[in-house]
């Protein structure tokens, strides 16, 4: 397999990359997740390496998590407890084996969207 996932975090109420903010990636299979790593985004608002490179790389149902609760509060953007949105589940699907998945986030204290990537 020569696939591969990426993400990418852009703070739009901010206008910019969004740095250090926590991710984590699950495999789900049925209503069964299973933690596969951690990973933090550096100024750009990637992740040094791939989240999946092509060593591990298997086609499969997938959440990321991205942490945007503990961003928000490090960057002043919070609001009052409960915050609107704190912890935010992506689940997805990769069928291709041979193909570059990329799950970017664009996220302000109130919204976020997100898509399929290149």
């Amino acid at each position: 397999m020569s696939g591969y996932l990426s993400t990418h975090v852009l703070d739009t109420a901010r206008g910019c990359p969004a740095q250090d903010l926590l991710i984590a990636l699950y495999k789900v299979s049925g209503n069964s997740h299973r933690k596969l790593l951690e990973m933090r985004t550096n100024a750009d608002g990637r992740t040094d390496t791939p989240i999946l490179p092509q060593e591990t790389f298997k086609t499969g149902t997938y959440e990321l998590v991205f942490f945007a609760g503990d961003y928000l509060r490090a960057t002043g953007q919070a609001g009052e407890d409960p915050m609107f949105l704190d912890q935010i589940p992506i689940r997805f699907g990769m069928s291709e084996a041979d193909a570059h998945y990329h799950v970017p986030l664009l996220l302000s204290p109130y919204a976020y969207s997100t898509y399929r990537g290149s």
